[in-house]
């Protein structure tokens, strides 16, 4: 698979061309996710009323009423455009959702299930003679992921999910409540 190929190429590159001092968390090390201009951040005063998805541009956005608290990076499913139609095309679904429950113990770092299927996605899928699917979530890296986290940013390697590293994780896990609408544009 393709993804794996990248994987060995970044971790080969890596331990060439980096830093005898540098680790694979100097690697990961990211820039402060808060929009330019905004305050110190205080997750104490802040309630976030949605999740909105940007799949074109990567990118992940923390609500408050209109208002961007926070953004990340993200990854998509390795078939990123369009909505997905059928389980396995590898796609991130599109539309309005809400954030309905929580695993800590999932394969991945940490995981919020997203409401997809809707019913209209189910009618469509069954309409063809497919199923939907299901298990769409947010989530942190691949548990067994360690030295190799770096090699996963910048790329879409989920099955349809969408990924942030596993300190964003915490973050969103912290800040977003079930029950949470999530809105996923193209």
């Amino acid at each position: 698979m393709l993804f794996r190929f990248l994987i060995a190429v970044c971790l080969f590159l890596s331990t060439v061309f980096a830093p005898a001092s540098a680790s694979a968390g100097d690697l990961l090390a990211r820039a402060d996710t808060r929009m330019p201009g905004a305050p110190a951040f205080d997750p104490e005063a802040v309630d976030i009323s949605r999740v909105l998805v940007r799949k074109s541009e990567r990118r992940l956005y923390l609500m408050a009423d209109d208002q961007v608290v926070k953004s990340y990076r993200i990854s998509l499913g390795d078939n990123p455009q369009g909505h997905k139609l059928y389980e396995g095309d590898e796609r991130t679904p599109e539309g309005d959702y809400t954030l309905d429950w929580r695993n800590a113990s999932s394969d991945f770092y940490k995981s919020i299930h997203i409401s997809y299927p809707s019913a209209k996605d189910r009618e469509l899928a069954h309409a063809w003679g497919l199923n939907p699917g299901g298990s769409i979530m947010i989530h942190g890296l691949p548990n067994e992921a360690g030295d190799m986290a770096f090699a996963y940013q910048g790329l879409d390697w989920t099955d349809g999910c969408i990924a942030v590293t596993n300190e964003e994780m915490d973050e969103i896990w912290q800040l977003v409540s079930n029950g949470t609408p999530i809105r996923i544009l193209p």
